[in-house]
């Protein structure tokens, strides 16, 4: 086995035995929702842990729940804090994200996965459960969401969420996976069409809605988005999903476009940690580890003109504040030219 690990399946399955203790407004599972009780780990890479990130700052919940930030690349034993000064998480006191997994337990036999809410004062990890995270963080930790603050889980549309969701998930988030570790040209022709298919079904649904349920950004945007705004620096190629590029199907396009350019999405992408962790962990995939210089990222910051079709971002809330944790300017040209 190589020192990132491999990837390449005959037919990929994703391991989704994660984590299932929650943090809740009652404590039920005995992890209460408290101000500075727990820190989110996260990796600016990782597209789910990218929708936590995104969640976080649209609520402001940021002096509830402190950030820590893994680098870009992993080996096979987990994602590191080489981002920090000596290699070690400030508040957590670890080199990795896999220290607090095993004080949990020390046997613990799954993935060390990001994101994951870890309890600071055990340093243990509560859960890696990411779609029940960000969904707690809507619901469970109202309390300490900022004024202002979009509902992103409204209770009259969550059903329509989940059955919109579903097939993003299966088909879109983890079917750029699909592709990309295929083994076998059969496994990987079967991932490509289901792919493209429902990418249709929502290059269909977007071309007259500017939302994916309701009138404002939900939930459902914030799990679609992650895997877009990857898909041409890294699915279209890496991941062999080229059928089109994400710039060549319209409303998906200005869709991405759209949030994006709202704040609290674009201004948490990464794309020089993005690329870096696909082109260099899946060595399987890229052998020789070079991390393409493309694409132009100009696109990003153009009017995308879904204002015609109605709807608001936030709906009655409003948007959120300078973020406080900032992507490095080079790692993400397009801020500055929206800014400029």
């Amino acid at each position: 086995m190589s020192e990132q690990g491999t990837y390449v399946e005959k037919s990929f399955e994703r391991d989704t035995n994660y984590i299932t203790t929650r943090i809740t407004a009652d404590g039920r599972d005995g992890f209460p929702v408290e101000a500075g009780r727990y820190r989110l780990v996260v990796a600016r890479a990782c597209p789910w842990a990218n929708r936590a990130i995104i969640v976080r700052r649209l609520l402001g919940l940021e002096d509830a729940l402190s950030m820590g930030i893994c680098g870009p690349t992993h080996d096979r034993r987990s994602w590191t804090f080489d981002l920090d000064p000596g290699g070690v998480d400030p508040v957590l006191g670890i080199p990795r994200i896999q220290d607090a997994y095993f004080k949990r337990d020390p046997d613990y036999p799954r993935g060390i996965t990001v994101p994951a809410f870890v309890e600071i004062a055990t340093g243990a990890v509560v859960t890696n459960d990411f779609t029940q995270m960000t969904v707690d963080m809507e619901t469970e930790w109202a309390q300490f969401h900022r004024e202002g603050a979009p509902d992103l889980y409204p209770e009259n549309l969550r059903e329509e969420i989940e059955e919109v969701s579903k097939p993003i998930y299966t088909e879109v988030n983890n079917g750029v996976y699909r592709c990309g570790f295929a083994g076998t040209q059969e496994s990987y022709d079967s991932a490509y069409e289901r792919l493209f298919a429902h990418l249709d079904v929502l290059e269909e649904r977007l071309s007259t809605r500017r939302y994916l349920v309701g009138e404002h950004i939900t939930e459902a945007d914030v799990r679609l988005f992650t895997t877009l705004v990857r898909f041409d620096p890294v699915y279209h190629g890496h991941f062999k999903c080229n059928r089109n590029k994400l710039i060549e199907m319209p409303a998906l396009w200005g869709y991405a476009r759209d949030l994006f350019q709202t704040p609290g999405f674009g201004d948490t992408v990464d794309f020089t940690h993005i690329k870096a962790h696909y082109y260099v962990v899946h060595r399987d995939v890229n052998p020789t580890g070079i991390v393409p210089r493309g694409p132009a990222l100009e696109g990003w910051a153009t009017p995308h003109g879904r204002e015609a079709l109605g709807g608001s971002p936030f709906g009655d809330g409003t948007p959120p504040g300078p973020p406080r944790e900032v992507v490095p300017p080079e790692h993400n040209p397009v801020l500055a030219m929206l800014a400029g």
